[in-house]
């Protein structure tokens, strides 16, 4: 039997409120977002356990309503020396436009620290008791989704294709986030390539809900009620939003990055890996141009991620979005400056126009 995903997540309305890791998802947003009806989503994937567990410990005081928090399952990456340098040597002139030292030694992040921070990402989640867990870019073992369970922690995975859905499902993970090709921010696909996992959000619904027996959660694009009707009458059973959420004025990103969403264009939304390491849409700038011809080369994530963090973070405190990463979905034009319960209510009220009950 299909469950009703409002009553497993416990809200009041199906609208998850995307994980944006990296700051964006201030104790502010996620609880303005589950005292309206929804469900805030922690972006975790950068945090270390202590400060997963100052921000619940924050969030369980201000609100009483569902939330979750979302992690980054680590993957084995292999770079080699070569790719490191040669990427190293082309961000200097990155750094010299911003006055940066240039690098010549990187820490390389290590594969073993990376999971056993996962893993007492884990622990912190199952101790504070946090509702809801998701995945993003894979499916953790099967010794860590048990464990979750035994605990009644509603489980949550991203799959960008069918293949990947079923994965997740034949995990024995409860709902399924399908992101569609609009979606902004990085890809989360984890077993097919780049390519296979652009399937644009509309085709991607019906595919995915034809083939699984669990909740699907629909994501990328969705900016207000037409899209959650949309979403809902292809077989979603909800939507999770990251865009429309990134703008409000409880939201912690950047007051360039929010700007720069607010000012897009409909075409200026392109994919990218690098910021990164890992393909992620955003607003093209002149990071994005200059890196394009040899982006192919550049390191896995998480090793360029952590290349271009000196330059992503001078840019934005010098006031320049040439090179931040300024992650944004296709619908960015649909943006707003407003609050998390404005957002929310115009949600519903245009929804309910369109048939929506509760």
């Amino acid at each position: 039997m299909l469950h009703n995903v409002t009553d497993l997540l416990k809200v009041k309305y199906p609208i998850i409120q995307a994980p944006m890791a990296g700051g964006v998802t201030t104790t502010r947003l996620v609880t303005e977002v589950s005292n309206a009806g929804g469900v805030g989503m922690i972006g975790a994937g950068y945090m270390s356990a202590d400060q997963l567990r100052k921000q619940i410990g924050e969030v369980q005081q201000l609100t009483q309503h569902a939330f979750g928090v979302n992690l980054f399952v680590p993957n084995e990456f292999h770079v080699t020396e070569e790719e490191i340098v040669s990427a190293n040597e082309e961000l200097n002139q990155f750094r010299r436009t911003l006055q940066l030292p240039e690098k010549k030694t990187i820490d390389k992040p290590n594969f073993n620290d990376l999971y056993n921070t996962f893993l007492e990402q884990i622990d912190v989640v199952i101790k504070e008791k946090v509702p809801i867990c998701s995945f993003t870019f894979g499916i953790p073992t099967t010794e860590v989704i048990d464990h979750l369970k035994q605990h009644d922690i509603l489980l949550m995975g991203t799959a960008t294709t069918v293949k990947e859905a079923i994965a997740i499902e034949k995990a024995g993970i409860d709902i399924i986030v399908v992101q569609g090709s609009e979606a902004g921010g990085h890809r989360g696909n984890f077993l097919q390539s780049n390519d296979e996992s652009m399937v644009g959000l509309m085709s991607l619904i019906p595919q995915v809900v034809d083939n699984v027996g669990i909740p699907v959660i629909a994501a990328g694009g969705i900016m207000e009620g037409r899209g959650l009707m949309a979403s809902l009458s292809l077989g979603a059973q909800g939507v999770q939003m990251g865009t429309a959420f990134l703008t409000c004025l409880e939201s912690g990103a950047n007051e360039l990055h929010k700007d720069a969403i607010l000012n897009a264009e409909e075409d200026q939304t392109v994919i990218t890996r690098s910021f990164s390491g890992k393909w992620a849409r955003g607003i093209q700038n002149e990071f994005i141009s200059s890196m394009r011809a040899n982006e192919h080369q550049l390191p896995a994530f998480p090793v360029q991620n952590s290349l271009t963090k000196d330059v992503r973070k001078a840019s934005a405190n010098q006031g320049k979005t040439d090179f931040m990463s300024l992650w944004a979905g296709q619908n960015a034009t649909m943006a707003k400056r407003q609050t998390v319960r404005m957002l929310m209510e115009s949600i519903i009220m245009e929804a309910k126009k369109l048939g929506f009950s509760t």
